[in-house]
Order: C-alpha cells, then sequence, then structure tokens
C-alpha cells in the first residue's frame, strides 16, 4: 500500500472539504476516507500544514498518465493480452516520492485554495514568507504560458462567484504584474504592487464573499462593514511583518487613489491608482449572485476612461497589456461564429479567436481557431459570459 501512495502539497486541504479521496499518513494509516467532510481539529489543521499521502491512482495525474500509456500500447499494435498485463502493473513510479506534478487547471486550483487559507486566518505563521511563495507560483504560470493563463483565470472567474476574493485576488496580482512591466516599473515597486495586489482585501475577504453571494443589494450595515478596510488591511498586514512603505500605501489608497497623472504621484499612490483601475476592471469580469459579469470589452471601454470622463492613465496601460478582448472574454465574428479569446493578438482589437460555435448557431466538435485581422473573421460583438449557453472544453483551449 504505501508503495503506492504519492504525497499531497502542503495546504491542499482545508478544513469543511469534502474529501475526494482517501488520506493516508506516510506509513499507509487510513486517517480519513472519501467522502468525509474534514471537520476542524488539531490533526486536520498538521494535515493542511504539512501534507498527506493518497493512493496514486486518485489522482488526475495518475488517470492521465495511464490513459497515455494504453494510447501508446494501442498505436503500437500490442496484443490486447499485453495491454492488459501493462494496465494492471501501471505504477507512478515517477511521481514518487516526488511532488504532485499539476497540470494548468489543477495548478489554478491548487494556487485558488492557498490564497483562500492565506486571506482567511485570523494569525498567520510566516505571513511575509507564504505571501512571497504564493506570489513567486502564481508568476511562474504567468510568465511561462502567459495567454493561456490569462485565458484560464478570466474565463473562470468569468462564470463562477464563489471564492470570489480568492479569484480576484490571484487575477489582480497577474494584472498588475503585467501592467507593471508596461510601465518599466523599478524591481522594488513591482514587487509591492504585486504584494498589494494579493493582499488589498486581507481582513474583509468574507464580507467580499458574502456580498458576492448576496441576491439583492447590500445593506447599510454589510456596506458598513466593507468601509475603510483598506485602512484596516495595511495596519494588520503592518502588524504580520509587511514593513514596505509603497505595498503599505498602495493597500490603504486602493478604493480612495482618484484621477490624474501618475508621474505626479509618490509611490504608494502611485501602485495605489493602479491597483483601483485593476481592481475595478477585474470586478467587472466577474460576476455576483445579484448581477451577470460584463463582457471583455465593455470592461476594458470602462477602465479607460476615469471618474471624470478623460483618458486614464493606468486603465490605458491595463488596455495595452491585455487588449480590447482579454483573453478568455467570448465574442461573436461578423461571420456569426462565436468563440473565447485564446491569445493577445498584435493589435488591442485583433485577437486569436477559438471557435465554439458554427454560424449555423450548432456547437462544433472541437475549438477552431481564428485570426481576426481577416475582414470575414474580424469580431463584430463581445458577449457577456453568460451569453454563452455551452459547456467549454478548457483543457482542449489550453492545448491551442
Amino acid at each position: 500500500m504505501a508503495s503506492d501512495l504519492i504525497p499531497l502539497p502542503a495546504r491542499t486541504l482545508r478544513p469543511g472539504m469534502t474529501l475526494p479521496y482517501d488520506l493516508f499518513d506516510a506509513g499507509g494509516k487510513l486517517l480519513f476516507a472519501r467522502g468525509q467532510v474534514l471537520r476542524d481539529s488539531p490533526l486536520v489543521r498538521s494535515l493542511v500544514d504539512g501534507g498527506a499521502w493518497v493512493q496514486s491512482e486518485d489522482t488526475l495525474e495518475y488517470q492521465r498518465a495511464r490513459a497515455h500509456r494504453l494510447d501508446t500500447l494501442v498505436m503500437q499494435d500490442v496484443p490486447l493480452a499485453d495491454i492488459a498485463k501493462a494496465d494492471t502493473s501501471f505504477r507512478l513510479d515517477t511521481l514518487v516520492p516526488g511532488k504532485i506534478e499539476l497540470g494548468p487547471r489543477e495548478a489554478w486550483s491548487d494556487l485558488l485554495l492557498h490564497t483562500h487559507t492565506l486571506l482567511r486566518e485570523a494569525e498567520p505563521a510566516g505571513f511575509a514568507a507564504r505571501v512571497a511563495a504564493l506570489r513567486d507560483a502564481a508568476l511562474k504560470r504567468l510568465h511561462g504560458h502567459p495567454d493561456a493563463t490569462l485565458m484560464l483565470l478570466v474565463f473562470e472567474s468569468s462564470k463562477e462567484f464563489g471564492d470570489y476574493s480568492a479569484r480576484h485576488a490571484l487575477l489582480t496580482l497577474l494584472l498588475c504584474d503585467l501592467v507593471a512591466q508596461q510601465l518599466q516599473l523599478a524591481p522594488e515597486l513591482r514587487a509591492a504592487l504585486q504584494g498589494a495586489a494579493l493582499t488589498m482585501n486581507y481582513g474583509a475577504d468574507e464580507a467580499h464573499d458574502r456580498m458576492a453571494n448576496l441576491a439583492g443589494p447590500a445593506t447599510p450595515a454589510q456596506r458598513q462593514a466593507l468601509a475603510a478596510h483598506g485602512e484596516r488591511a495595511a495596519e494588520r498586514l503592518g502588524r504580520l511583518g509587511i514593513d514596505d512603505p509603497a505595498w503599505l500605501t498602495a493597500v490603504r489608497l486602493h478604493h480612495e487613489a482618484g484621477p490624474g497623472a501618475l508621474a505626479a504621484r509618490g509611490d504608494g499612490e502611485k501602485l495605489a491608482r493602479l491597483l483601483r483601475r485593476i481592481d475595478i476592471f477585474g470586478a467587472r469580469l466577474a460576476p455576483r449572485r445579484s448581477r451577470q459579469a460584463m463582457s471583455g470589452a465593455a470592461a476594458a471601454r470602462a477602465v479607460f476612461l476615469d471618474e471624470l470622463g478623460q483618458p486614464d492613465e493606468a486603465g490605458a496601460a491595463l488596455i495595452k497589456v491585455v487588449g480590447l478582448y482579454p483573453p478568455g472574454s467570448i465574442v461573436r465574428l461578423a461571420n456569426g461564429e462565436i468563440g473565447i479569446v485564446f491569445k493577445r493578438g498584435f493589435s488591442a482589437n485583433e485577437p486569436l479567436v477559438a471557435v465554439l460555435i458554427g454560424k449555423s448557431g450548432s456547437p462544433l466538435s472541437g475549438p477552431v481557431p481564428r485570426d481576426t485581422r481577416l475582414a470575414a473573421q474580424a469580431i463584430a460583438a463581445s458577449l457577456a459570459p453568460a451569453e454563452l449557453k455551452l459547456h467549454v472544453n478548457l483543457d482542449a483551449l489550453l492545448k491551442l
């Protein structure tokens, strides 16, 4: 039994979750069975912090590797009896005792869980180091596959209002990093903006999640609970060891920084303005129970102009890096096809689109790339995510 176990990364688990697999200790002793709810206890907290062990057969990685191995044997015309024997003896030896290698969607879910856990802890130990580790893991995914990562995060954020705060923090982090590159911010300011993006709502994430789940308008008491949360977050972050003045100022003022040129501001106020505009953009891409998410183009247009109706420097920098139709947004082409933007183009209004629904209105068997620089395939309209009445195979899109 123990030889078939592989370790889950620390903080993959969380109290309250329903287990999709059996959990074991390193010696193979069953701790919790599949289907059980992890109730908060010293043992569960130790598993959250240190990780646990699962059977390799229970992981997505095992299933994918096994399917690939069997497909290869079939293509090689191996006799069925030998294929059956190979299937019986298949093991994920390369993953033992190493860490599970997560695919793009699993990695996103893992980062989401880590973010949720970190933002919900009242007195997290080693907070600054954990924020840095989370930031580095998220940015590694972005820098390795920027368009695929944006597509995945924007699309999934546009379809779900559960775990709003964690999703929003990660999306804001990635957008802030892209804008920091575009503006050529100094490394220390770039790091401060990244940290502020992850922690701007620290201590108020539960209130934000409750607001996202409201079926109607927020009550005065609920709005009051979020009033001045930037100030409170900055104070808590300071107590937890965050001492970067620009980071703390950006968090403190991320709802207060008004319109105007960036150059005339101090470092913290400049970051606060960038964070405010990116925060608003990401929020408009996400739904609430009480309203649908905006279309990508509508969110982009709204951030391009400031509160006075003038071109906004921070908003313009954001649109330069994500385009008018961000990866993950839904569009209709001039020929009547409907698809999802999967890659940014050479210009802001000419991305690459994967068509999902044909001219007749029928779903296609798989995504078909389209170059929107061609007149017949140009984008005719940006659609709200709710207008796409179709299950999207993200795994197929991520292979484009």
